[in-house]
C-alpha cells in the first residue's frame, strides 16, 4: 500500500464501471502536498472520470480516496468541498451573467438588513482576486472576461473555499501564451502554499515545464507513477500512454492535388481588418496559422455562413455559391467542425446515432417528415467503422465519450453529407497524443479522396507537420503563404507577429 501523505490526496483501488464498461479499475496512487503532479493518458484513459470521482460528482464503484491520512468516498460535490477539494474544469462552471463578485461569494453573499451588502460584496472579492489578478474589476460580467480571467475567478472561488487540493483539468487548451504563464505563476504559487495540485494536459511540454511528478493511465488502468521527472523523457511518456512507440505523430502522407475546390475572393466580414482571398484545392491540407486574436476562426466562420459576409465571392468546384448561413454552406458542400466542439457541435444528452445523422436527417426523410431509421443506423455503422469510433453503442450519449471520439463524432456528421470542402477549427483541442494521430491519417485520407481541408490551428509544430501549405494571419489579414518546403518555426512566426509601427 502507498504511503498517505501527510497533507494531500491518495487514490486507493478506485474503480468505476458503467454497466460492461470499465471507466476505472483499481487506480492507485498518491497526489503529495506542495507538489504539482501530472495526471496523464489518451483520451479515455480514465482520466476526466478520476477527477470526477475526486469532486464528489460520482461515485466510485469500489475504492476510495484518502485526504490528510482518512479515507473518503464523497457522495456530492458539496462534500467534497467541504473536504478542501476544487477541480478546475476545461469548461469553466460560472454564470456568465453573473459579476465576478457575486460569482466569488455565490451562497454566502454579505448582507444588511436583508439586502446584499454591495460594498463588502465588491471589497471581499477585490481582497479574494488580489493576489491572482488584481486588474479584474469586481462588478464586470464573467461572461465579458477573456477565458483566461474567467480561469482565476474559478480559482480564487476554490481558495475562497479552503480547497487545498486543487485539479485543474486540460487548464491550458484555451489560453494564449501570456495566459498560460500567468496561470503557471499561480500553480506554482499554490505549491508554495502547500497544496495538492493534480494536473491534467495533453501538452507534455507543459508537463516538464510545471510538474513535479507525473501518473499515466491506460484503458482505465493505472500504468506508472513518476516520482520526479528529472531524467525523463517525453517518449518515455507516451509510450507508456499508448502502449507503443510513436516516432512520427504527423506521419505526413503526400498526395495528389487538383483544381480549386474552394476559392474565396476579397471576403469581409465581422473578426477581419481587410478582404482575405484564399484557395483551397481538391486533395490539400492548408493549415492557417496566426496568434490569439488574428481573425483565423472568424474566417472560418464568414466561409461557413455562420456569420454573414458583408462582401465577397465564394466559389466551390468554380461555381459561385451564395453563403449567408450554414444551411447554405453545407447545401454548398462545406463543413465546419468548430472549435468548441462541446458549445457549438455536439448535442450532449443525444445519442451517437442521432448526433452523427442529425445534419443529414433531413435530406434522409420522407417528404421531409419522416425519419428513415433504416439509413441513420446504416449510416451511423459506417461512420463508425470509417473513423473508428469508440463506443459501445450507438445508443450512448455522446457526452460519455472522450474528447477524441466526441470529434470523431462530429466529423462523421459532416461526412454524411456530400462534403467537398472540410473547415477544421483547431481539430486536435483537448486531445491527447494518440487521438491526434488518428485524425491526422483521417484527414491524409479525406484529402487523398479530393476533399479540400482548411484547419486553423494554434500549435505551431501541428501545422508544420500536417499542411501541405500554410497561410499566415496578422491582426485580421492574410500576412503571407508559405508551402510545406519553405516552412519554418521562425519564418511563419515572423509573419503572425504584429509589426511595430
Amino acid at each position: 500500500m502507498l504511503t498517505p501523505p501527510a497533507t494531500g490526496v491518495q487514490f486507493e483501488g478506485v474503480s468505476k464501471s458503467y454497466g460492461v464498461v470499465q471507466a476505472l479499475a483499481g487506480v492507485s496512487f498518491a497526489v503529495r502536498a506542495g507538489s504539482v503532479h501530472a495526471l496523464l493518458g489518451e483520451n479515455g484513459a480514465g482520466k476526466s472520470a478520476l477527477l470526477k470521482v475526486l469532486s464528489g460528482a460520482i461515485r466510485p464503484t469500489a475504492g476510495a480516496l484518502r485526504i490528510d491520512g482518512r479515507p473518503r468516498v464523497f457522495t456530492s460535490p458539496t462534500q467534497a468541498i467541504a473536504a478542501g477539494v476544487a477541480v478546475i474544469y476545461q469548461e469553466l462552471h460560472l454564470v456568465a451573467e453573473l459579476s465576478v463578485a457575486e460569482s466569488l461569494l455565490l451562497g454566502h453573499l454579505p448582507s444588511a438588513h436583508g439586502f446584499v451588502d454591495v460594498r463588502r460584496l465588491r471589497a471581499e472579492a477585490a481582497r479574494l482576486m488580489a493576489p491572482l489578478d488584481a486588474s479584474i474589476d469586481p462588478a464586470t460580467p464573467v461572461g465579458r472576461l477573456p477565458i483566461g480571467q474567467r480561469q482565476m475567478v474559478e480559482i480564487a472561488k476554490a481558495l475562497s473555499r479552503g480547497a487545498r487540493i486543487i485539479a485543474f483539468d486540460e487548464p491550458t487548451s484555451s489560453l494564449s501564451a501570456r495566459e498560460t504563464e500567468r496561470l503557471f505563476d499561480v500553480v506554482r504559487d499554490l505549491r508554495g502554499r502547500g497544496c495538492a495540485v493534480l494536473y491534467v494536459s495533453h501538452r507534455l511540454e507543459e508537463v516538464f515545464s510545471i510538474c513535479d511528478a507525473a501518473t499515466v493511465l491506460r484503458d482505465g488502468r493505472h500504468v506508472t507513477t513518476l516520482d520526479t521527472l528529472q531524467g525523463v523523457g517525453a517518449d518515455e511518456i507516451v509510450r507508456a500512454m499508448v502502449g507503443r512507440d510513436i516516432k512520427d505523430i504527423y506521419a505526413h502522407q503526400p498526395r495528389a492535388v487538383g483544381a480549386p475546390v474552394l476559392a474565396v475572393e476579397d471576403l469581409r466580414g465581422t473578426g477581419l481588418a481587410g478582404p482575405v482571398s484564399l484557395v483551397v484545392r481538391a486533395g490539400e491540407i492548408v493549415g492557417l496559422f496566426g496568434l490569439v486574436g488574428a481573425g483565423r476562426s472568424e474566417l472560418l466562420r464568414l466561409i461557413y455562413g455562420a456569420a454573414r459576409p458583408v462582401a465577397g465571392t465564394i466559389r466551390v468546384g468554380g461555381q459561385p455559391v451564395r453563403v449567408v448561413t450554414p444551411g447554405d454552406a453545407l447545401r454548398a458542400g462545406i463543413v465546419l467542425c468548430p472549435e468548441d466542439r462541446k458549445k457549438e457541435a455536439i448535442l450532449p444528452i443525444r445519442s451517437v446515432l442521432e448526433n452523427i445523422n442529425i445534419s443529414a436527417r433531413r435530406r434522409r426523410a420522407t417528404l421531409g417528415l419522416m425519419i428513415d431509421g433504416r439509413w441513420e443506423r446504416r449510416n451511423a455503422n459506417e461512420r463508425v467503422r470509417q473513423l473508428d469510433v469508440r463506443t459501445p453503442t450507438l445508443e450512448q450519449p455522446v457526452s460519455h465519450l472522450s474528447g477524441g471520439n466526441q470529434q470523431k463524432v462530429v466529423l462523421a456528421r459532416g461526412l454524411s453529407l456530400p462534403v467537398r470542402v472540410l473547415l477544421l477549427d483547431e481539430p486536435t483541442r483537448g486531445i491527447d497524443v494518440g487521438a491526434k494521430r488518428e485524425l491526422y491519417a483521417i484527414m491524409y485520407e479525406l484529402a487523398r479522396r479530393g476533399l479540400g481541408v482548411l484547419m486553423v490551428s494554434s500549435e505551431l509544430p501541428e501545422v508544420l507537420g500536417v499542411s501541405d501549405r500554410v497561410l499566415i494571419m496578422r491582426q485580421g489579414r492574410l500576412a503571407g503563404e508559405v508551402s510545406r518546403a519553405e516552412a519554418t518555426p521562425e519564418g511563419v512566426l515572423r509573419l503572425a507577429l504584429p509589426q511595430a509601427k
